[in-house]
């Protein structure tokens, strides 16, 4: 199983999106459509994730990815100026911020979970994995891959012996998947277009790569792969497929489009790309490098403001190309993300004065 994502019937992945968008139903009908889907583990329970992984292989004999959150060092960020302009936000929602802690988001009780339910691709995210966990993921018969964002990440992942790295360009949804936040640019750390980004990368390691980003039409996927990736990561694109676990208020936020993205620690203390909304703008200037003690102070106010529908409080991770998503059955999207691609790259050809098929 150490070559999977390498022979893929249809090189499309679908991106863990930790917090609940991820579901065994999006990942089975990925998987099952010839592409391959990964659950989240990240801010799941131990038992939650082997659950997860459970009802995945009762919907599907296909083989499916887990994506752990690697943990990094404790902030010394001040955070109490921060907490008491969440408490001003809190008061609207009759709720108190969280307690601004660090914790490895049980990191090794979770990599103990996958290693014991054989899960061929173990992915990591938020950093390095040691080389003794790579090794263990392999002993378990397992691929490792690696997010990166830059040239010298993926140079540190090789080293490791990740067997595959998927390259993160700015323009994607979500948590930036840096190793080390330099707590002052938006993305925290220099930043890099799906494209070029893989370039680099790929000039930089012998490796596969995934590439991932901004990724939203067979188009896209085709570029990707001629750029020399071996399959195209994609999130917001999944977004609103019905498998998806993505609440009410932020399916509307997306189908409703008129919003930009921005970066932002505001949410989480982590850079992530999102819609921009009220929060985001008000709070994001002011946010801490420190992760995940935002994140913990936010999430009561992000849970109240859940509940009560309200699109200015929430965190809407998303790609760039947001407004291009589709609410399509997954294994639909799949499909007609392999027809758009075999389509794009038959025109290619042509633009290039070649017959399909030829060389």
């Amino acid at each position: 199983m150490r070559d999977v994502l390498t022979k893929l019937r249809i090189p499309i992945v679908a991106a863990p999106m930790a917090g609940g968008a991820s579901t065994p139903e999006l990942v089975a009908a990925v998987s099952g459509a010839g592409g391959f889907g990964f659950l989240a583990a990240g801010y799941l329970t131990p038992d939650a994730l082997a659950g997860q992984i459970g009802r995945t292989r009762e919907l599907t004999e296909a083989p499916f990815g887990v994506n752990l959150f690697v943990p990094g060092p404790d902030s010394a960020a001040d955070l109490e100026a921060y907490r008491r302009r969440l408490r001003v936000e809190a008061g609207r929602l009759g709720v108190e911020p969280g307690e601004p802690r660090w914790d490895d988001d049980a990191y090794s009780a979770k990599l103990e979970v996958v290693l014991a339910e054989r899960v061929p691709v173990v992915s990591f995210t938020f950093g390095c994995p040691e080389p003794a966990v790579v090794e263990r993921v392999h002993a378990a018969g397992a691929q490792v891959v690696v997010t990166v964002t830059t040239p010298d990440e993926a140079r540190r992942a090789a080293a490791v012996g990740a067997d595959a790295v998927c390259v993160q360009g700015s323009d994607a949804g979500g948590h930036r998947g840096v190793f080390t936040d330099d707590g002052t640019t938006p993305g925290g750390g220099e930043l890099y277009g799906t494209l070029a980004a893989l370039r680099l990368v790929t000039a930089a390691v012998e490796l596969p790569v995934i590439a991932a980003g901004g990724l939203v039409h067979g188009a896209d996927v085709a570029a990707v792969l001629a750029a020399g990736a071996v399959a195209a990561q994609l999130g917001t694109a999944f977004l609103r497929c019905p498998e998806a676990g993505t609440g009410a208020t932020y399916r509307a936020a997306l189908a409703a489009g008129g919003r930009a993205t921005a970066l932002t620690r505001a949410f989480t203390g982590r850079p992530a790309r999102g819609l921009v909304n009220r929060f985001l703008v008000e709070q994001g200037p002011h946010a801490p490098a420190a992760y995940p003690q935002v994140h913990h102070m936010t999430r009561p106010l992000r849970a109240a403001a859940a509940a009560a529908g309200d699109v200015e409080g929430l965190h809407l991770w998303a790609g760039q190309t947001y407004t291009l998503a589709q609410e399509v059955p997954a294994a639909e999207l799949v499909a007609r993300l392999h027809e758009q691609a075999a389509a794009a790259l038959v025109a290619a050809q042509r633009r290039l004065g070649l017959e399909p098929g030829t060389r």
